[in-house]
């Protein structure tokens, strides 16, 4: 078994683990949006989430975490064989793409980009007590 054989592999199983993560967020997140998961970082005087909403942030997160994953793996694999122009500019495209993606969720979970500081008057479960 030589390097780039394992390399492969191990992108493939980071394959299969993001699609895995997304999936089984999915599954995962309506029974525990029907249960009524409220997050812990809610601005002060909001109101609680509906079913939908925090079904939607919750697989937003999913999805978030199984996009990384599979950039993870697009980098392994790009990176660990030889590298052509075509490769690394393929590889920058699906990066440019899925880091849009991960932007605009992350902007419609949590209301705010992500290099931007959390509000002030959000409250955390650790300052509330």
């Amino acid at each position: 078994m030589d390097f780039q054989h394992i390399i492969e592999t191990v992108g493939r199983f980071m394959d299969f683990a993001g699609v895995a993560v997304m999936v089984i967020g999915a599954l995962v997140s309506l029974p525990m949006a029907l249960r009524g998961f409220q997050p812990r970082q809610l601005p002060a005087g909001a109101e609680p989430l509906s079913v939908y909403r925090s079904y939607r942030q919750l697989l937003g997160r999913s999805i978030l975490l199984g996009l990384e994953l599979l950039v993870a793996a697009d980098i392994i694999r790009t990176v660990a064989v030889t590298p052509t122009f075509e490769s690394v500019g393929v590889l920058a495209i699906i990066v440019l793409i899925r880091t849009f993606l991960s932007f605009s969720l992350e902007l419609e979970i949590t209301g705010r980009w992500p290099w931007q500081k959390q509000p002030a008057n959000t409250q955390t479960a650790s300052t509330a007590s």
